[in-house]
């Protein structure tokens, strides 16, 4: 196979880890970048072009493939922009600030007949393949509720994410990719209702915090929550950090971590009822929250999964080529958009929001 020529828009943080992955991999070409800021482009690699506008690399005919890693608010016109110059293109997540923007987008896309999908790569992260796998093998028999958090120490976003202008704030940031992970792991189960506390709690302009609860049509319950002024003194046990667990009738899982850490807990015996008869015990009379007899815990690994980012493009180049699907497919990008939406309602009325019948 020929190497697929990429051309990068936006050279911060993302730019800089798409230009730093995709120099290092096989089937990939990096032609060149642009930036609005020249000043960016100081430190791109040698032998890749630094183009002096968007314009000048969507018309460069050695780009195959336009990946943009610009501001949130810049990615409708950017995506038009690159489908009209005949590229295909992969979008940085959120794709867009709203439904009504990707709609346009798609039109667009197919209008001019490129491809076009998102780079929503943290569907590979080690913490979450390990939940999907429990859920899907049903080690913990019927899930009742599950739960996806992430919490930081300092609080303060840096840079265009503290602007509403930008696209700013962690909805847009981190919660669309939890609330990615949660529709993408119960694929084919609707969310009949949302509702959300959507908060400013140092950030002048942006939510930095959110609660989100869902309830599917599969009897499952899933909360989502991130914040970013979510203190603790604890930073080596890493719970702060990143957290799942999963409840289920045969057991719950939890992992912690970025570089998961936890297990799957089962008891060996339920406790037993006591006809007729009233009894004390030693953590008084409510005995499930008291501590278990010795030999009642019961624990088992987590499953090994080998996921990492780089798949994602590897992925990507397999279906450039035709040999597989793309894995983010943008019916699911809209579906979590329009999710968003649902959440930002919630907030503002502090009601739930019925979402899919």
């Amino acid at each position: 196979m020929e190497d697929i020529r990429i051309g990068i828009v936006g050279h911060g943080f993302m730019g800089h880890e798409h230009e730093n992955m995709l120099t290092k991999m096989e089937g990939f070409r990096v032609i060149g970048i642009s930036d609005l800021d020249q000043e960016q482009l100081k430190d791109v690699k040698d032998g890749i072009k630094r183009y002096a506008s968007n314009e000048e690399l969507m018309q460069d005919p050695e780009v195959q493939v336009v990946l943009i890693a610009a501001n949130n608010n810049r990615h409708h016109d950017l995506v038009i922009q690159a489908a009209r110059a005949g590229k295909d293109i992969i979008c940085e997540k959120p794709v867009a600030m709203n439904v009504e923007e990707l709609d346009h987008m798609v039109s667009v896309v197919k209008e001019c007949g490129v491809r076009f999908t998102v780079h929503h790569q943290r569907r590979l992260d080690r913490d979450f393949r390990i939940m999907k796998e429990i859920y899907d093998q049903r080690k913990l028999g019927e899930v009742y509720t599950l739960k996806n958090s992430l919490y930081g120490f300092n609080g303060n976003m840096h840079d265009w994410h503290v602007y509403i202008s930008e696209g700013g704030g962690m909805l847009y940031d981190w919660g669309v990719h939890l609330l990615d992970q949660v529709l993408w792991m119960m694929q084919g189960a609707k969310v009949k209702t949302v509702f959300a506390d959507l908060r400013n709690i140092i950030n002048f302009e942006v939510d930095d915090y959110f609660k989100i609860l869902m309830k599917f049509d599969n009897g499952i319950t899933a909360e989502v929550e991130l914040g970013t002024y979510f203190l603790t003194d604890k930073m080596h046990e890493k719970w702060f950090e990143r957290h799942w667990i999963m409840g289920g009738n045969k057991g719950t899982a939890y992992v912690d971590g970025f570089e998961p850490q936890g297990k799957i807990v089962r008891t060996a015996h339920l406790l037993k009822n006591v006809d007729g008869k009233r009894t004390m015990t030693a953590a008084g009379p409510t005995r499930s929250f008291g501590p278990p007899a010795e030999g009642t815990i019961l624990t088992e690994d987590i499953p090994a999964v080998s996921t990492c980012h780089e798949d994602y493009f590897e992925n990507y180049k397999k279906a450039y080529f035709g040999e597989e699907d793309f894995l983010v497919k943008i019916p699911e990008t809209r579906r979590v958009l329009a999710l968003m939406e649902a959440v930002r309602e919630s907030a503002r009325t502090g009601e739930s929001v019925r979402f899919e019948s």
